[in-house]
């Protein structure tokens, strides 16, 4: 009688490709799947977050028993449910009598961490899988940062380019051009419409999830009545073609841009669905290149988009796995602050921070610009703690997986490691913020008084900040600029920007 084996598939693993699910023998071998409240509550996930990755695991469990394959499939409210994996994996061995376990490595180095003790624990074989849907292994990442000092992203992403030849004439860019960042940074006219996001309804299995949620998790950040995300793969191949057809001819014009009620403009909002499995970073950059090649979206719109993908995305998991878990540690700016309520609330009187965290809580959803430079922008300014800014963007994101949200947010948004994955802050004045955005129209602070009660406080504390980091930055090539434009100011400007900063930071809820 040939032994039982357990395929154990995680929540961000839902992908029939899974080189778990490879090789599978339906008579024998069972796959395990489990809702575990740990899962759930390590940090308090948004609730559209949670209803999100339950329901498209149980449609997935769906799937794969209508091929004839046996799923043991652990409800959250199921009697007898310890609520993590490493108990619900023990429970289902014995269940089974199983003799060995196969796994898919997991996003996440607590998971994986967890994992590594399986063996000895259970007493049998866990085979632990490299998860190959990513399109940049990691021994390919290790292998390109070796010997580099600065692991910049536009060099990893020219080799990414090179190796799968995507618009690529050779050896050389399609079109004579790496990288189209000047031409994606249009502010969005008032004559331009914008298509409405492509939702999907809530079906049953999303319903009763949902109850669930509300039951268990009712003090989570977010709102449910306008959860709309796809679920199943169908869906998700259904919202790929709707950007590629609708959006993506634009998307590279106003990828930057932000407006009042707007809250997804000409994004994708794929992230989540590659993020758990549903689209597989491949076919999503592939649909966008055929697009292209059939005269369907110019390039620039193009590379901008398969650049978020093949770029940023395989380099901030290389960065992860390479640096984890010290990474996290680092604080090279020092910053100390509270993080303010208003990140739960959106109760704050600077329109920009009200229109992106009431987003946020309505959709489990921000582009990266109002992440970027909005929220990140804040808080990089007003030098909120690494770690309380991390939670909360992995909080309050349906896309947030700590592999891809810790070092965008430790290194990019924060600065934090002190410019190994970001050669600068992304710091910004309210300048910057009133160019790409209608938000300092109806805002109670204007963005070209530079100081005072009626200035945008972005203005004030972008210069503090400056002044506060002086010794950590004026070095930087990058900083040069500002650091000169600082160094002519007279003494009793910078007295009263300290001022002002002070002032309005200590005025704040936390």
């Amino acid at each position: 009688m040939a032994s039982k084996t357990l395929r154990f598939v995680l929540g961000d693993q839902l992908s029939r490709s899974l080189s778990s699910l490879r090789g599978l023998d339906l008579e024998h071998d069972v796959v395990v799947m489990v809702e575990v409240h740990d899962e759930a509550t390590y940090v308090k996930h948004h609730k559209q977050k949670i209803v999100l990755v339950l329901s498209a695991m149980r449609h997935f469990a769906d799937s794969l028993r209508s091929e004839g394959i046996t799923v043991d499939y652990i409800k959250l409210d199921d009697t007898g449910n310890t609520g993590s994996f490493g108990d619900e994996l023990g429970r289902a061995i014995l269940r089974h009598k199983a003799a060995r376990v196969v796994v898919t490595e997991p996003g996440e180095w607590r998971v994986r961490n967890m994992m590594r003790g399986w063996a000895e624990r259970f007493g049998l074989p866990v085979e632990i899988l490299e998860d190959d849907r990513f399109l940049a292994s990691h021994a390919e990442f290790e292998n390109w940062a070796e010997g580099r000092k600065n692991l910049r992203m536009e060099f990893f992403y020219r080799e990414m380019r090179r190796k799968n030849a995507w618009l690529m004439d050779g050896d050389k860019p399609e079109g004579g051009q790496w990288n189209y960042d000047t031409e994606n940074r249009k502010s969005i006219p008032r004559s331009v419409r914008i298509p409405e996001r492509r939702g999907f309804g809530q079906d049953a299995v999303t319903r009763e999830v949902m109850i669930q949620v509300e039951k268990h998790y009712s003090d989570h950040f977010g709102d449910l009545d306008s959860f709309a995300w796809a679920v199943t793969r169908e869906e998700a191949l259904e919202a790929l073609d709707y950007f590629v057809s609708n959006l993506l001819p634009s998307f590279g014009d106003y990828q930057d841009a932000m407006k009042t009620d707007e809250d997804f403009i000409f994004h994708s909002i794929l992230s989540p669905y590659i993020n758990i499995g549903l689209l597989e970073p491949r076919e999503v950059c592939e649909a966008a290149l055929d697009a292209y090649k059939n005269g369907l979206a110019p390039i620039a719109a193009v590379e901008g988009f398969v650049r978020q993908i093949l770029g940023w995305r395989e380099y901030v998991r290389g960065i992860y796995w390479l640096k984890m878990p010290d990474y996290a540690k680092s604080n090279f700016l020092e910053a100390s602050r509270p993080l303010p309520d208003f990140y739960w609330t959106g109760e704050t009187d600077m329109n920009c921070l009200q229109q992106t965290i009431e987003a946020t809580h309505r959709n489990a959803y921000a582009h990266h610009i109002q992440r970027l430079m909005i929220t990140g922008n804040f808080a990089l300014l007003a030098g909120v703690v690494p770690s309380a800014v991390e939670e909360w963007y992995l909080i309050v994101y349906a896309d947030a997986f700590e592999w891809v949200e810790l070092p965008n947010t430790h290194g990019m948004v924060l600065h934090a490691d002190g410019g190994f994955l970001g050669s600068k802050p992304y710091a910004a004045s309210g300048s910057y913020i009133n160019r790409m955005s209608d938000y300092c129209k109806n805002c109670a602070f204007d963005p070209k008084i530079k100081l005072g009660p009626k200035a945008c406080p972005f203005n004030y504390l972008y210069w503090n900040f400056l002044i506060r980091n002086k010794e950590r930055l004026q070095s930087n090539p990058r900083m040069g600029m500002p650091y000169r434009t600082l160094g002519r100011m007279d003494e009793e400007k910078l007295k009263q920007i300290v001022q002002d900063s002070e002032a309005f930071l200590e005025g704040l809820k936390h």
